[in-house]
């Protein structure tokens, strides 16, 4: 890890209570809930630009609460998808699976090396795209592609790539049926550089933000349909730019 990182990454942040930590995990999961998410991509720019957590802190902290968000939910969502559903997709899920490994350790090791400044940026990038495949994905029907067979290994094994990275730099889920393995992987590459010790330095924080979030999603989960995409995804899509542009200016 770079000076910079060490330096400035691991600062204290400021104390903020329990009422206001949980209110603000609980607010996150009703966003996330609302449009079946676990809330982690409205959760980190709230850690770093409320909270005060610098930027690779934010990350460690947003993945440790993600985890234990899709634990949580994971039983219902296997209750939710039928068994047999999931076993006649297993060769696209082992793909997808092999690409993420790959991609949430590289994520890491980038994530670690960069320099602060450089991973504000980053991570108000990957914001911007995300507010962009919120709205493609919830206003247009995407087709299947219709790939040759030569052709489909090695694209879902990049599409894992790509998620495993975004996974592991964000500290955002990836995906219930991945989040394990990736967050595995991504924490294993962390513990390297003494990462942990964010977790251990704020795990009431983590705690309390993380039971507000999980209290959130079951809130959102029951709004889910209240509110038209047409005015929800905008709305969702607006918050994830302004996030982004506050972020790209943190130094």
């Amino acid at each position: 890890m770079s000076t910079d990182q060490t330096s400035r990454s691991f600062r204290p942040a400021p104390t903020h209570s329990a009422p206001v930590v949980f209110g603000a995990g609980a607010a996150i999961g009703v966003l996330g809930g609302m449009i079946g998410l676990g809330g982690a991509e409205f959760r980190l720019p709230l850690l770093i630009g409320l909270f005060g957590f610098a930027a690779l802190s934010a990350v460690i902290l947003n993945k440790a609460m993600s985890l234990v968000v899709v634990l949580v939910a994971l039983p219902a969502r296997l209750v939710a998808v039928p068994a047999a559903e999931v076993a006649a997709r297993w060769p696209v899920a082992v793909n997808l699976l092999a690409g993420s490994l790959l991609g949430a350790w590289a994520g890491a090791c980038w994530a670690v090396r960069m320099r602060s400044a450089t991973l504000y940026k980053v991570l108000a990038a990957l914001m911007v795209l995300m507010a962009a495949a919120l709205v493609v994905t919830h206003t247009t029907t995407l087709d299947a592609l219709a790939l040759p067979l030569w052709a489909q290994i090695p694209a879902e094994v990049a599409a894992g790539f790509g998620i495993g990275v975004v996974a592991a730099i964000m500290g955002v889920a990836g995906g219930e049926l991945l989040i394990l393995t990736i967050v595995l992987v991504a924490f294993a590459r962390y513990s390297r550089d003494g990462s942990f010790s964010v977790l251990g330095a704020h795990l009431r924080f983590t705690a309390v933000m993380a039971t507000g979030s999980i209290a959130g999603a079951v809130l959102g989960g029951l709004l889910l349909g209240v509110f038209p995409d047409l005015v929800l995804i905008p709305a969702l899509a607006v918050i994830l730019l302004v996030s982004a542009v506050k972020l790209a200016r943190h130094d």
